[in-house]
C-alpha cells in the first residue's frame, strides 16, 4: 500500500513510518521542510503548506492518508499566542491534507486523522465512550471540535474517515520522560487532588490501532485511543513509583502548578475516563491493557 502521512517525523509519525515500511509499505511524508529529510528506497518527503510547494503535483495515488500534524500541547506556557498556534496548526494541517483530497484525481480509500480525549471535556465522575456526541467546553474541547471539524469534510469526497481520539501516549519520547523525573530525584507524588483520571495508551497501541483503521473497513467516526483501563492520577503514580522502584509521596499542590504552568496546567490536573467502546465492539485486542506493563515494557523493567 501506499501511504501520505503528516508529522511523519515526529513522535508518533517516525513508528508509523518505520512500521509500515518494515511491512513493505511506500510512505509519503508531507512536510514544510523536505530539505531537511533524506528520501530512502521506501519513504519520500514531499513539501506541504508553503507557497512554494505543490504536493498534489508530486504525490501519487495513495490508498491512505494519516494526519498526525500539530503543534506539541506541552512545549510551552499557554500564552494567548500559544494557544491561537495550538488551534491554528491543527485548523492548517488538516484542512490542507482535505485541499490535497480534493485535488487527488483518485481519492484514497481512507483518512485516519489523529484526535485526542480532550474532546469529552474534564470531569472526575463522568466516563465517556464514542457514543458521548456532546463535547466538553473548555479550550481542548474546541480544539478537537474543530479539528474534526474540519476532517470530516474527506467524507465529502466519498473517503472513510476516522478520528483516533488518543489519550496520554507513552513511551520513550512524548510526556512520560518527564513525569519520570520527579520520581528519578525522590519527589514522585500526586498532581492535585490526585483524583483526577488519565486515560493513556502505549505507543505500540498507537501504531497498531492506527494500522487497524486503516485496513477495517467498518471503523469509521471517533475511536477512542485508549487503553481499556483508565487510571486516577495517584493511582498512576504510586504503579509508576513501583515500577521505577521510587516512593510516592510528595504531593504537587494545584495552586503551584497553576503558578508555575498557567493555563497548561490543566493537562496535569484536569482528566476524564475514555474507554474504547467502538475499538473493542470492532475487535481491536490491545498489546498493553494494564498500565504495570505498559510501563514496565517501556522502561524495561
Amino acid at each position: 500500500m501506499k501511504f501520505a502521512i503528516t508529522g511523519g517525523t515526529g513522535f508518533v509519525g517516525s513508528k508509523l513510518t518505520d512500521k509500515l515500511t518494515h511491512e513493505g509499505h511506500y510512505v509519503y511524508i508531507l512536510t514544510r521542510n523536505p530539505q531537511n529529510h533524506n528520501d530512502t528506497e521506501n519513504v519520500t518527503h514531499i513539501g506541504w503548506l508553503k507557497d512554494e510547494f505543490a504536493p498534489w503535483e508530486h504525490l501519487p495515488s495513495v490508498d491512505a492518508v494519516v494526519n498526525l500534524a500539530g503543534e506539541s500541547l506541552s512545549s510551552g506556557r499557554w500564552t494567548e499566542e500559544r494557544k491561537r498556534n495550538i488551534m491554528n496548526s491543527r485548523i492548517e494541517a488538516t484542512e490542507g491534507v482535505i485541499d490535497l483530497i480534493e485535488r487527488m484525481d483518485r481519492k484514497p480509500e481512507v483518512l485516519v486523522n489523529a484526535s485526542a480525549v480532550g474532546f469529552y471535556g474534564k470531569s472526575d465522575s463522568k466516563t465517556f465512550t464514542e457514543e458521548t456526541e456532546e463535547p466538553g467546553n473548555d479550550f481542548l474541547a474546541n480544539v478537537v471540535v474543530e479539528w474534526e471539524k474540519r476532517a470530516a469534510k474527506a467524507q465529502h469526497f466519498g473517503v472513510r474517515t476516522v478520528f483516533v481520539r488518543f489519550g496520554l501516549i507513552l513511551g520513550k519520547e512524548g510526556a512520560l520522560p518527564k513525569m519520570i523525573m520527579p520520581y528519578k530525584f525522590m519527589i514522585g507524588g500526586n498532581l492535585g487532588s490526585g483524583e483526577q483520571w488519565m486515560s493513556w495508551i502505549h505507543i505500540d497501541d498507537v501504531i497498531e490501532l492506527i494500522s487497524y483503521s486503516v485496513n477495517k473497513s467498518s471503523l469509521e467516526g471517533p475511536v477512542n485511543g485508549t487503553a481499556p483501563n483508565p487510571k486516577r492520577n495517584t493511582d498512576f503514580g504510586q504503579t509508576l513509583g513501583n515500577v521505577l522502584g521510587r516512593p510516592h509521596w510528595i504531593p504537587a499542590p494545584s495552586f503551584a502548578l497553576k503558578a508555575i504552568l498557567g493555563d497548561m496546567s490543566t493537562l496535569l490536573l484536569d482528566g476524564q475516563s475514555v474507554l474504547p467502546k467502538k475499538t473493542a465492539a470492532q475487535g481491536y485486542t490491545f498489546l498493553y491493557p494494564e498500565l504495570k506493563t505498559a510501563l514496565r515494557s517501556i522502561l524495561k523493567r
